[in-house]
């Protein structure tokens, strides 16, 4: 007769075999997906109701250098010549005191890994980055706050 220790660990294995069976079945298609976006040329699609997003980011700066050596930083790097993309709209780019900046950016998501990638090679050291999908619910907020009138 096992143990239940035995049995335990048996079981564990076998769930963990599963998992990685499953996992290595979406490999294929994660790929050919993969191939299919980076085929896509950079910059070229547009957002549109059906495929955009908002992507809500922070860039909470380093308060630990002076604002003039962080501006320099940024100039040095091209931050705002890249930044954002060409043909990506900026619905919002406020200051949070105390925070730093908060960009809500409208874009179609095969993009935002070409928005990501722009702040890696612009930002960094000078901003530590944050990012949200997000979406827009203004509409349905008020809707359903008319709707409960």
């Amino acid at each position: 007769m096992l143990s239940r220790s035995t049995l335990y660990c048996a079981t564990r294995r076998l769930s963990v075999l599963g998992a990685l069976t499953s996992s290595l079945s979406l490999v294929a298609p994660a790929v050919a997906l993969a191939q299919t976006v980076a085929s896509t040329q950079v910059g070229s699609v547009a957002a549109t109701p059906d495929n955009a997003v908002l992507l809500t980011i922070f860039l909470r700066h380093d308060q630990s250098r002076p604002l003039s050596e962080l501006n320099a930083q940024l100039s040095k790097q091209g931050f705002y010549k890249a930044f954002p993309p060409p043909g990506i709209e900026v619905v919002s780019w406020t200051v949070a005191m105390g925070i730093g900046q908060v960009v809500v950016l409208r874009l179609p998501a095969s993009r935002v890994r070409e928005v990501n990638r722009v702040l890696e090679d612009t930002a960094w050291g000078v901003y530590k980055t944050e990012f949200y999908p997000t979406y827009d619910y203004k509409d349905i907020g008020l809707a359903e706050h008319d709707k409960a009138k």
